[in-house]
């Protein structure tokens, strides 16, 4: 649980006592109806006429298609269409980033569970039926799995196994430390793991269009794809954003909407397709698997002097988002610390595992655990306290990112880690019977109290907001207010990140109505982009705060020219309009009237460069940072790992929502310690074992530790619409390599794979 309570006093009220405007706890709208199973999801749609849809999937990671024969699926009862490649009428490639993955595959299949046909049917198990007749012949193909034997590899796509390579080139690449440390880091394949599968229905239109009402998280961008494949205008598709059930990166698939937007199109019916689990698992982008060589110099006095870094990032069969990715492990290679060389080589390559993509804090979450577990070891050999190595080299605003491009954003680096350094730890098991419940393993672990040993360990994390190397981050907002009632529209889709709440906050807050309404996402409206990287608090609710505020001066401004006083004289506050004299005193709703007022306004934040060659450029609109202190409690014996308490401080630029930011941070440090402890989507030789949530490990309310919100810095970002930074990915990129410094700490042992294995926290006896 954590320390921050939402249900402080609200900084403004309006009717009654509820709260309203930016800084207070104003709940969501849709709480209740999500809490009691009422609110709607895309597999919750119904339609007339509805047909059901089911896919074929590649159960080979690496094959060569021989043939495809249909006429066995098609001729069965109830079946009313099948598709496949042959039936692709525009692109048949497509691609968030880089065009390079097939509607179905045709020729080769470069993954397990790859699309290679579809069904429409009268019933689903008709469909998956129909879809399990369909023949095709294969010629098995031997996978490459290895992201190193990549580079020699035949290549396994015709844009070839290399994806993309960034060398970094930062200082003197003579320059040597007093005391050298090295180290071999692997990170694991984390699924998102979205608490709904994938599901959407599509509506053929009158004029050969089609609707696809589907959990996107960029609309927009999804329309473009599908329009695309399916050989239509932009115009004639239209996306409609359901309840999204979650999502980290997994929802930028484009494998739901487009096999049913083309039977939908074959047989002019609504159609619908809800993934089971193990679909879900083999469709959507995983975390990369990451491999991470580092060197670390440093003075005597533990002053790093040289950081040298191999990164390779296991993309699986197509591109997807490991350019990004790789981006930000190599300009974040060094982690928040002072370091006057650095030379990084990045490379993503192409294998036959399973897909990966965007997943909360790519690139990043792995170079962390890499740089921490160095701190760590340097630490160890300069008998320091590793607290105090972080503190000699923590980065501060004004300093040089290794990519040459200055902190000019709050970076309070050093304080976040004192804070949560001088934070009091939590008691030791006290070894009453009440408290066996506390060891690693619980009651029913094997294990003995006398083998558990405590840890305590930190971990400095940072991450970029928004995009990076020249995406244009822009987003379009439009307000309007009519009868006592704000509306907002935006396309801006709610992921659980808060936005649609924080709109109603800043209307509120600026133009004193209490009603605001804000209208569900759809391809009708302007683009806003895609919910990822804390995108919608910044464009996007910078985008409604300027509509507001146009709103706000066509309110005040026939009241100013009445009284004869410049607009900047006139406040609005809790619904009321009041001058700077107290002259003036009138209600909002008194001055609208019953008129209708609307304003329209983007936000885009400056521009970025694409690093160059050398891994130099001022590649980022602005930064995050977190420190984390980790306790756990380890059984050495058994290896098994409780986490007891996670501390955490962050640098959040200004809170807008208390409740809000205290459930995203625990969410976030949740989120890292499955990655920490225990989950891994294994795929031997490319094959994915035990696709579902009883076979693939999440942490539960029992594995969820105290999550202790220490300290929350709010040193507003001056460039950022009401100063605030994302708070979501900068606590899963930090958690896990806190943990895996606590357990460092308690057991000796190395500790330089996530997850870490029960076998790595087993210490042997001595001799």
């Amino acid at each position: 649980m954590s320390v921050i309570d939402g249900s402080a006093p609200a900084a403004g009220t309006l009717a009654g006592d509820t709260p309203h405007g930016i800084g207070t706890s104003v709940p969501s709208t849709d709480a209740l109806a999500k809490t009691q199973g009422t609110y709607p999801y895309a597999a919750d749609l119904w339609a007339e006429g509805l047909l059901w849809a089911a896919v074929l999937r590649s159960p080979h990671p690496h094959a060569r298609i021989l043939r495809i024969d249909t006429a066995d699926a098609a001729a069965m009862p109830g079946v009313r269409a099948v598709v496949t490649h042959e039936d692709v009428p525009g692109d048949a490639m497509h691609g968030r980033r880089v065009a390079d993955r097939p509607v179905f595959a045709h020729d080769i299949v470069r993954h397990h569970g790859e699309p290679i046909a579809a069904v429409a049917a009268d019933h689903p198990d008709t469909a998956r039926l129909a879809a399990a007749a369909i023949l095709v012949e294969y010629e098995v193909l031997e996978p490459v799995t290895d992201p190193e034997k990549a580079f020699a590899a035949e290549p396994l796509h015709p844009d070839g196994n290399l994806i993309r390579h960034i060398p970094l080139r930062f200082g003197d690449p003579e320059a040597v430390g007093e005391v050298i440390v090295e180290g071999l880091y692997r990170v694991g394949r984390q699924d998102p793991a979205p608490i709904g599968a994938e599901a959407g229905l599509a509506v053929p239109r009158p004029d050969g269009g089609v609707e696809l009402y589907v959990a996107s998280t960029d609309p927009h961008a999804d329309r473009d794809i599908a329009a695309a494949c399916f050989g239509l205008e932009a115009d004639h598709v239209k996306v409609v954003v359901t309840g999204v059930p979650g999502a980290m990166g997994d929802r930028e698939d484009s494998g739901v909407q487009l096999p049913l937007g083309l039977l939908a199109l074959k047989t002019g019916c609504p159609v619908k397709f809800v993934a089971t689990r193990e679909e879900s698992f083999l469709g959507h982008a995983h975390r990369h698997p990451t491999l991470l060589r580092y060197r670390h110099h440093a003075d005597a006095e533990g002053r790093l002097v040289k950081v040298e870094a191999q990164i390779l990032l296991d993309a699986g069969a197509y591109a997807d988002a490991s350019s990004d990715a790789l981006a930000a492990a190599v300009a974040f290679a060094a982690g928040p610390y002072v370091v006057p060389h650095v030379f990084v080589e990045g490379w993503a390559v192409r294998t036959n595992n399973p897909p990966s993509g965007h997943v909360r804090g790519e690139g990043a979450l792995q170079v962390c655990t890499a740089y921490e577990g160095q701190m760590d070891k340097l630490a160890a050999k300069l008998g320091l306290e590793p607290a105090e190595i972080r503190m000699r080299n923590v980065l501060s605003t004004g300093d040089l990112l290794p990519t040459g491009q200055t902190v000019t954003c709050p970076a309070p680096v050093g304080e976040l880690l004192k804070a949560v350094r001088d934070a009091d730890l939590p008691p030791l098991p006290d070894g009453d019977d009440e408290s066996q419940w506390l060891l690693p393993g619980g009651t029913s672990g094997a294990g003995e109290p006398g083998a558990v040993r405590r840890g305590v360990g930190y971990a400095l994390g940072m991450v970029h907001v928004l995009g990076a190397e020249g995406t244009d981050e822009v987003s379009t907002a439009t307000v309007r207010v009519h009868d006592g009632r704000a509306t907002v529209i935006c396309a801006a889709v709610e992921t659980g990140q808060g936005f649609t709440t924080l709109a109603r906050q800043i209307v509120q807050e600026v133009l004193g109505v209490e009603d605001v309404r804000v209208l569900a996402p759809d391809t009708d409206q302007p683009p806003a982009g895609p919910s990822a990287r804390g995108r919608h608090t910044w464009v996007s609710g910078g985008a409604v705060e300027r509509a507001a505020k146009m709103v706000r001066t066509q309110v005040l401004q026939p009241l100013a020219a009445k009284f004869g006083m410049s607009v900047e004289l006139l406040s609005i506050a809790d619904g009321k309009i009041t001058s700077y004299d107290g002259v003036l005193s009138t209600t909002v709703a008194e001055t609208l009237d019953g008129k209708e007022l609307w304003a329209t306004a983007q936000c885009r934040p400056h521009p970025t460069d694409r690093l160059d060659d050398t891994g130099q450029g001022d590649a980022f609109v602005g930064l995050a940072f977190c420190a984390i202190r980790a306790v756990v409690d380890v059984d050495i014996e058994l290896g098994a790992v409780r986490v007891v308490e996670l501390a955490v401080a962050q640098d959040v630029g200004r809170i807008l929502n208390p409740r809000q930011l205290a459930a995203r941070i625990e969410a976030g440090v949740t989120q890292g310690l499955g990655l920490a402890l225990m989950e891994d989507l294994r795929a031997p030789r490319g094959v994915v074992k035990r696709p579902s949530l009883t076979g693939y490990a999440l942490p539960t309310a029992l594995d969820a530790p105290d999550v202790r919100i220490v300290k929350l810095v709010e040193e507003r970002d001056v460039v950022a619409p009401f100063g605030a930074k994302a708070v979501s990915a900068v606590p899963v990129v930090t958690s896990p390599a806190a943990i895996a410094s606590a357990v460092r700490a308690a057991t000796g042992r190395p500790v330089s794979r996530l997850p870490i294995r029960p076998q790595a926290a087993i210490v042997k006896p001595q001799a």
